[in-house]
This record gives structure tokens, sequence and C-alpha cells, in this order.
């Protein structure tokens, strides 16, 4: 049986540093960009799960007509480490080979293409038993990243904001790295200031 990568992007963040305005909902060529990412996602064929806080409605219409399954996250403000957990379980109950994939995709990464996240599934696939990174073109670790089955249990053991670097530094010796083009493994725009940056570079 070939492996599944279960791809869970994480969207229950607060938007504290935009002062008042909800990044994920900023538009970009005329779609929001929780959309935007939501859409690259599916296109790789994958199971995708959206982490979105609890009691949210304009995130959630945002994905309306996707085939996103949407997780609610009850104690968002707890950090990053509750989406994990969420993200964990329901792959867990969705996956069928031990040598399946979590990809934890983080929302706010405007560059991201279908291509790119399609590339960190064919590495992944390739290689099932190893931790897959996605790094800029300067070789700048960034995101997404992919863990093994194994490695499930320790992210979903996480606290705080942490995301899954501490896994990550944890099993350096099994992280391989795969190049995507430009900036996209690491551009992420968390403050107005970003955005304006972003669109005055034209791109």
């Amino acid at each position: 049986m070939q492996p599944t990568v279960h791809i869970a992007i994480l969207a229950a963040g607060a938007s504290s540093r935009m002062r008042g305005r909800d990044k994920l909902l900023e538009p970009i060529a005329g779609m929001p960009l929780i959309r935007r990412v939501a859409e690259a996602a599916v296109a790789t064929g994958q199971p995708v799960y959206v982490m979105l806080p609890a009691n949210d409605t304009r995130r959630r219409a945002a994905l309306d007509g996707l085939s996103v399954l949407v997780i609610s996250v009850q104690d968002a403000e707890r950090g990053m480490s509750r989406s994990l957990m969420r993200a964990v379980h329901t792959a867990t109950l969705r996956s069928a080979a031990a040598t399946d994939g979590l990809m934890v995709l983080p929302a706010d990464m405007p560059g991201l293409t279908p291509a790119a996240l399609t590339l960190m599934v064919v590495a992944f696939l390739s290689a099932p038993t190893l931790v897959h990174r996605a790094t800029d073109a300067s070789g700048q670790p960034g995101h997404p990243a992919i863990f093994p089955k194994d490695l499930w249990p320790a992210l979903a053991a996480l606290d705080g904001d942490e995301g899954g670097r501490a896994v990550l530094r944890q099993h350096q010796a099994r992280v391989r790295l795969t190049p995507l083009p430009g900036d996209m493994a690491t551009l992420d725009l968390d403050t107005p200031e970003a955005w304006a940056a972003y669109r005055a570079s034209g791109r």
C-alpha cells in the first residue's frame, strides 16, 4: 500500500501582529490567503485538514466548496501545539498504513504552489521513514515539513507555541531537506508592513 501524506493546515492562530486585520483573509490575486494555501494542498490529491479557531466563521467561509476537513481547535489560545495534537488525532483515525506521513503546513505562506507541495509529497513517498523539510533556494530551512508516522506521538505531545521545531531538533539525523524555488519555503506575512512590502514587490 502506498503511503498517504495527510496535510494539516495550521490556521487557528489569532493574527495578533496584524493589529486588527486577519492575515489569512488578506487577498492575493483576489483570493483569501487561507483559500490559496488550501487549494494548493488539495491539488496534491492527498487528504487535507484545516485547523481553525473554535466558532470561527470568516475563515471557514473562505474555504467553502473545497474538499477539506475543517477541525475546530477549542483551545487555540494555548498555541500551535493544540492544533498539532488535533491534526495527529485526525490523521491517526484516517491512516491505513504504517508508512503514512503528516505534512505540517502553516496557512500564512503565500508563495507555496501545488507543484511545490507535490514535490514534498513525492520526496516523502520515496523515503517514508525520514522527516522531509522544505528549504528556500538558498538552503534556509522553512516549511512545510512531513513527519513519518512513528513521530506523530511526539508531535501530539508538544505544548505551547513551538510547533514541530522541537521534534525536528530531536530527530535531526533523520531530516532530509528538499529545496523549493525562491523564498516560498520561508516567506510568511505576519504584519501589515510585511504585507505592504509584499504587494509593493509586484509578486
